[in-house]
């Protein structure tokens, strides 16, 4: 048994030895340093600082710099946090574990070691002890044989006291550490849980600087438009109109309106890209680009496109493709009105605003070739498409069949589904164009549908039910005699 728990103690002083310096590489500070030297050699302490600095340098007005403040104290927290953690690790499992590993256990192999010792010598002394016995039997002077034997005899009692008590001595140290090795693997138990309270303090810490970090990162408003919803863009901006649609509109207005093919004829790609990024950087200096309107309408058209949502949303969908199914106009002009009635207030108020564009847009169709028809086709599938999309021919089906049937009507009819005027420069950012003075050559697309009536109101001032007003009829005639000379258009 004894030599069992030899055994044993030898295998535990290896891996005590082993799992004390692994120990000791995981921890970032210097090992018998105190609080405060361990505290500045940390990797924390450092990082800390360095973000503290970083945000000094960019300012208040920088949200990167206000992040790098707030995280470099947090940081600065956590290192404080390690270093108190570190400190009782070394204190609680380190230096017990030495001890154990380079101390107590190499005391007790030392006393085996010495017990061999012990041993060798009581034999030597029994040896000399027996020599000399044999001696007095042979020899003439028997009485200082005697004695030397006597002495001699001495001598192997002393050395069998000494191996007794050094065997005694590492018996008992032997289950000494045999009875404690409970004591010895609670070692291990300790440094879970100082971890495991570190961690929790850890934890407490960044939880509690969460919110103001995340609050500071909300409530900045400069982020980019595209790709953003369009209620989180309008509620961060304050606008009433997104950024990008008023922009564009206000650029297009004064330089685009006459451009043949806007919104079909593709940019730039250098170009867009600048133009794109200017506008998430939220910027009114935009004079650059009033000098290409196929740029501005590609920009329209992309933060359209990269709506989260479009603009017509999914939830209406359905209802969207069901009104432009009525096979009579008039009801399925009133079926579109529904729906459009429906939308939230921000995608309602958006969508006047850029229809009333697009209206304005095709009164100069004879010059920008851009007729209802043809904004419908270039545009359409940027302002709806369905949540879950199929292949290239199915979403071409969709938006030959149902997007353009629904857009060119709300186009053609604008004054009708929004009959409030619109202020484009809403938010007064941008220089208004000087109206042109003559639009006689311009169609009139919503000539007489004032009169229409609405589901559920009537405009008009008499209960007429029917259907067309005899002037929309005259301008339906002129328009369909005019779309017939148009020549052939084709969608990208």
């Amino acid at each position: 048994f004894e030599l069992f728990i030899e055994r044993r103690m030898e295998l535990v002083r290896v891996v005590s030895h082993n799992t004390h310096k692994r120990m000791v590489s995981c921890l970032q500070g210097h090992i018998g340093a105190d609080a405060e030297k361990r505290h500045k050699k940390l990797p924390l302490t450092a990082l800390s600082q360095a973000m503290v600095e970083g945000g000094n340098q960019l300012g208040e007005d920088s949200l990167i710099g206000k992040m790098m403040e707030v995280c470099g104290e947090a940081e600065n927290r956590l290192a404080s946090e390690l270093m108190q953690h570190e400190l009782q690790i070394e204190k609680d499992v380190l230096d017990p574990l030495s001890q154990l590993a380079e101390v107590d256990i190499p005391n007790i192999l030392k006393q085996r070691k010495q017990l061999a010792k012990l041993v060798l010598d009581y034999d030597s002394a029994r040896a000399r002890w027996l020599q000399a016995t044999k001696s007095i039997i042979s020899g003439t002077n028997t009485q200082a044989l005697t004695a030397k034997a006597d002495l001699l005899k001495e001598e192997v009692d002393e050395a069998m006291n000494k191996v007794e008590l050094c065997k005694d001595q590492l018996a008992a140290d032997m289950y000494s550490f045999f009875s404690k090795e409970g004591d010895y693997a609670r070692f291990f138990v300790t440094l879970l849980e100082a971890q495991a309270d570190y961690h929790r303090k850890s934890l407490t810490l960044l939880e509690s600087v969460l919110p103001t970090i995340q609050a500071q990162q909300d409530s900045w408003t400069e982020k980019p438009a595209f790709g953003t919803g369009l209620d989180e863009h309008l509620k961060r901006s304050g606008r009433e109109i997104a950024l990008p649609i008023e922009a564009c509109v206000m650029m297009l207005l004064e330089t685009g309106m006459k451009e043949e093919g806007l919104f079909r004829i593709a940019a730039g790609a250098s170009k867009l890209k600048k133009l794109k990024a200017a506008l998430d950087c939220s910027t009114s200096q935009l004079e650059e680009f009033y000098s290409d309107p196929h740029a501005v309408a590609g920009a329209l058209k992309s933060y359209l496109r990269e709506l989260p949502e479009p603009l017509m949303t999914y939830q209406l969908y359905d209802e969207w493709i069901q009104a432009s199914s009525v096979s009579d106009p008039d009801k399925r002009l009133q079926a579109l009105w529904v729906a459009c009635d429906q939308l939230p207030k921000n995608n309602k108020t958006n969508l006047r605003y850029l229809v009333k564009f697009l209206a304005k847009l095709a009164q100069d169709s004879e010059v920008n070739k851009m007729t209802p028809s043809n904004i419908a086709i270039v545009l359409g599938p940027n302002l709806l498409w369905s949540k879950t999309e199929g292949t290239l021919a199915e979403m071409a089906a969709a938006t030959s069949v149902h997007v353009v049937a629904i857009v060119e009507p709300i186009i053609q009819h604008a004054d009708w589904f929004f009959p409030e005027e619109v202020e484009f420069n809403v938010s007064g950012m941008f220089a208004m164009p000087i109206p042109a003075s003559n639009h006689n050559n311009h169609l009139d697309y919503d000539c007489g549908t004032i009169e229409r009536k609405r589901p559920g109101s009537m405009v008009g001032p008499d209960s007429d039910t029917t259907p067309f007003s005899i002037c929309y009829l005259l301008q339906l005639i002129l328009y369909n005699n005019f779309a017939c000379n148009q020549v052939a258009f084709s969608a990208p």
